[in-house]
């Protein structure tokens, strides 16, 4: 008999031209490293009394279908989840290419995901799935992975494939820590140990009344960004920024070359004054647990501004 492996699995993912609607073709094979993308119902206790101490039989309650999965920062793939998060990219060049992302679009697209498992056989084909938000670290070592988390409006199992041929990226080439780089106000930004940003939409589940106990969809909120620095007491230049209440731009960016390039620009930064404490006789640290907002110094005003330089001739 055999077992489902995670080695085995693989994850297709699609636009919707309809919300909660798989489209017919047009999926692609995209790399993942862990999915908790699934789907709920749980039963609710009977409350019905005079029938003896043991309980009558439970009923269904509504579905709940969310979860993360933990993507690669790669060079070609990850275009398609910052459409998902950010909205449709303005696409200019010729080679190569160079896609251009903002916060604070309303229009956000909506998406097929099927997660198959062929030795069971079965394939869930998650419809009606908007990106909540999206998470990174910056450390000086190991793999460079994200995390986003996802809300569906329901799964259909299936046992065979429903996405059809699965387009395949040309280029796997994945970003990696060893390409990092922070940069306040456009100078590099030393003594920085490790980092950590949170993006998200804050989706707003519409919990209708419907006879397939699925949700109505998923409406963007009010965006927010976060994140932490843990930096190396060795000056006082966050720590006036953080004093004198002003905010500065941050830069995130992963290059391989010039053309392969990720860069995610905050462009309104606020720290907080943070604790510096003495642990003991080693080296000093400070976490800085900063938060964006919307900046009127780049048109249209808005929270960052993501530019991606691959091959991909648009998204």
């Amino acid at each position: 008999m055999a077992r489902a492996m995670g080695a085995r699995t693989q994850l297709a993912f699609a636009y919707e031209s309809v919300y909660g609607t798989a489209p017919a073709s047009g999926f692609m094979k995209l790399s993942m490293a862990e999915s908790k993308l699934a789907s709920a119902q749980p039963l609710i206790d009977s409350e019905l009394l005079g029938f003896g101490r043991d309980p009558l039989a439970p009923i269904k309650d509504a579905i709940t279908a969310d979860g993360d999965i933990t993507i690669p920062l790669d060079v070609d793939g990850i275009g398609y989840w910052l459409k998902a998060i950010f909205g449709a990219p303005v696409t200019t060049g010729t080679t190569p290419k160079v896609h251009t992302f903002q916060t604070g679009g309303w229009t956000l697209p909506s998406m097929s995901i099927e997660v198959g498992f062929p030795d069971i056989p079965t394939f869930k084909m998650f419809s009606g799935v908007r990106v909540n938000d999206f998470k990174f670290n910056m450390q000086r070592t190991g793999n460079l992975q994200a995390t986003v988390g996802l809300i569906a409006q329901g799964e259909t199992p299936n046992v065979a494939s429903q996405a059809g041929t699965l387009g395949t990226l040309v280029n796997l080439t994945r970003f990696g820590q060893f390409n990092g780089a922070i940069k306040r106000n456009g100078a590099a930004l030393g003594n920085i140990v490790s980092g950590d940003v949170t993006y998200s939409n804050n989706l707003d589940r519409v919990e209708t009344i419907r006879s397939d106990g699925k949700i109505e969809g998923a409406d963007p909120g009010m965006a927010s960004m976060k994140g932490a620095l843990v930096a190396r007491f060795a000056d006082t230049t966050l720590i006036t920024d953080a004093q004198n209440g002003t905010p500065c731009e941050l830069e995130f960016s992963w290059v391989i070359s010039a053309s392969q390039s990720l860069k995610i620009t905050v462009h309104a930064v606020y720290l907080p004054v943070p604790r510096i404490e003495i642990p003991g006789p080693g080296g000093i640290q400070a976490t800085y647990d900063w938060q964006a907002a919307q900046s009127a110094a780049v048109t249209p005003a808005r929270m960052a501004t993501i530019v991606l330089t691959n091959a991909v001739a648009g998204y």
